[in-house]
């Protein structure tokens, strides 16, 4: 057979002439002679294809061929590679003076099952490909939309923050005032300020509340219900966790921040998903047993408004929710934790209130068990991800879907939303990410570089950064705008990476993967930002998942445990952050066991 010379450009032909060259040795029936081609060869191609070998390695006839999805990908879409005019004139021209060694059977590769993008310049013995990965331009993308157009151009997107109704800054701001009032008078200070140096209630919302800018979205393009009194308790809470913030780089911090870890034990492999309340006094776990389980993590009772749903006078810590009939693979609490909505195996998705403890409604519309689910983050609207290669878009108060986000070849495995809620990503097991427009449905971006199916997504509270991890063990951070990718990052081995978040001011990045540790990522690190300070040791813990939640705290989901033990005021320091019985603020261990 032709041998394609190694150099770099043409590197990149030689996997799609493996795979297609393997998939008409199984349609022709040639059994030996594929598992022999396939064993000589796909050690080749081990470092960046190792997923895509694995679902191809039990092809052998061509029943495999028609009844394996992977075949079926490669085979009815194309193959996008990138080759300079010089370099494509070359292989021709070689294939050409050589086709009866091959070069009849390559070109005819190329032709119907590789879609070759003529690029300007000249021929490099560089390998221009991402040291972690392939070309951005590499691989089977599927549809075009996200891509840059002919004219050289992406779509335009509004990444600043949603304006606030300002009605609804008014009432905040008088209400603030009534707060730094009684805060006067209690301190008896005067006019100039609450404490000497520490800003007013008023002036910390005016700080941080959210104005429009150039690039915001309009308000009317994503129609939220009119705010309630519940909204307005939970921004005046938020401003007053605002004002106690601190730096922990540069001037001397008041005190070591805390720092939560949660580990479930004694849960025999069926715990499947984990979710946080913003106020971190709740979390909801679901279960491969059908079923959901929310714990307080304060240890304060439960207690329902319907008398009958109490255990007598004494109400529980825990609560169980019962409904679904297969396993409960995600779970996520509204912005005002008044609800749960739960995604299960059997293809439905269910409301619940925290109020009652019991279920509201019940959403149909995909057909295939539902992988992830998210509420936006303003609430009312919540958002899906499918083994239907789906993820769709729904309200609370319409039980069928509004948006359907169609375009992944495979499961849409994982989800997130932008801070401004106008957009979603989308994580799939065809190794790509996509940014949805809410309002037109449409894919805006398209992001190429996992080798793997990607299996968590996260965006920077700024909503300029995505950060998108995978089963090839690599975390990618993209720029938004441009679509680029700004740098990968490795570190759990060679396993899986369950889940990833920023802190709160966007510096930091948290990864949970399966190789059993906690990793903390400086995200401005070689990006020309401020960085942070020297990496900390990653931690080691019985965990597979990692959560980062607005307040700071982490939480770690066991294969084979169940048992919540709470590691409170473990400092964040230069030193190696490990479990400990006491932490920077000299508390105990508490342990809470789940029975």
């Amino acid at each position: 057979m032709l041998t394609i010379l190694p150099q770099p450009e043409l590197r990149r032909i030689q996997f799609p002439v493996f795979v297609y060259s393997f998939l008409e040795l199984a349609s022709k029936g040639y059994v030996k002679a594929c598992q022999e081609f396939f064993e000589a060869h796909a050690p080749e191609h081990e470092a960046l294809h190792a997923h895509d070998l694995f679902q191809l390695m039990a092809i052998r006839s061509m029943e495999h061929v028609q009844h394996s999805e992977m075949a079926k990908l490669y085979k009815e879409s194309k193959y996008r590679i990138s080759l300079t005019r010089t370099t494509f004139n070359l292989l021709t021209y070689h294939l050409h003076d050589n086709e009866a060694a091959g070069g009849a059977i390559i070109t005819r590769f190329l032709n119907d099952h590789m879609d070759v993008h003529i690029t300007t310049g000249h021929p490099t013995m560089l390998n221009t490909r991402d040291e972690n990965g392939l070309g951005e331009d590499e691989g089977i993308a599927g549809h075009s939309t996200g891509r840059r157009a002919a004219t050289g151009e992406l779509a335009s997107l509004k990444l600043g923050p949603l304006p606030m109704d300002k009605e609804f800054i008014a009432d905040v701001e008088e209400r603030l005032q009534q707060e730094d009032a009684n805060e006067r008078q209690q301190t008896k200070q005067d006019e100039s300020g609450i404490v000497s140096g520490v800003r007013s209630l008023v002036d910390e919302f005016k700080a941080i509340k959210r104005e429009e800018t150039e690039d915001s979205p309009m308000r009317d393009d994503i129609p939220l219900p009119p705010y309630k009194g519940t909204d307005i308790e939970r921004e005046v809470r938020m401003v007053k966790e605002s004002r106690q913030k601190f730096n922990l780089i540069g001037a001397p911090s008041p005190a070591l921040p805390s720092v939560c870890m949660y580990t479930f034990h004694n849960t025999n492999d069926g715990l499947a998903c984990v979710d946080f309340s913003q106020d971190a006094t709740l979390v909801a776990t679901g279960f491969q047993e059908a079923y959901i389980k929310i714990f307080s993590l304060t240890g304060k009772p439960l207690v329902s408004a319907l008398p009958s749903e109490n255990n007598g006078q004494t109400a529980p810590t825990t609560r169980r929710l019962i409904a679904h009939s297969g396993p409960v693979y995600g779970v996520t609490f509204s912005p005002d934790n008044r609800y749960i909505i739960s995604c299960s195996q059997d293809a439905t998705l269910r409301l619940w209130s925290l109020d009652t403890y019991t279920g509201l409604v019940l959403y149909k519309g995909h057909d295939r068990p539902i992988w992830d689910v998210k509420f936006g983050p303003f609430g009312h609207y919540f958002a899906t991800a499918s083994h239907d290669h789906t993820a769709r878009l729904w309200s609370t108060d319409h039980i069928y879907p509004l948006r359907v986000f169609s375009g992944h070849l495979s499961d849409v495995d994982t989800l997130a939303w932008h801070p401004n809620s106008a957009y979603i990503a989308t994580g799939s097991s065809d190794k790509t990410v996509r940014l949805w427009d809410v309002q037109r449905g449409a894919s805006v971006r398209l992001f190429n570089g996992h080798t793997a199916p990607v299996t968590a997504l996260a965006f920077s509270p700024d909503g300029r950064t995505l950060a998108s991890a995978a089963d090839d063990a690599t975390i990618n951070l993209w720029d938004i705008g441009s679509g680029k990718k700004l740098k990968s990052m490795r570190g759990h081995g060679k396993t899986s990476i369950y889940s990833l978040d920023f802190s709160v001011e966007g510096s930091v990045l948290i990864s949970g993967g399966a190789d059993n540790t906690v990793r903390v990522w400086d995200v401005n690190k070689g990006l020309g930002g401020k960085a942070a300070a020297e990496p900390e040791p990653y931690i080691p813990a019985s965990a597979a998942a990692a959560s980062a939640a607005v307040n700071g705290t982490v939480a770690a989901i066991g294969d084979a445990t169940m048992k919540v033990d709470a590691l409170a005021g473990a400092g964040v320091t230069s030193q190696p952050l490990a479990p400990s019985t006491t932490g920077g603020g000299g508390k105990k261990k508490k342990e809470i066991v789940a029975t």
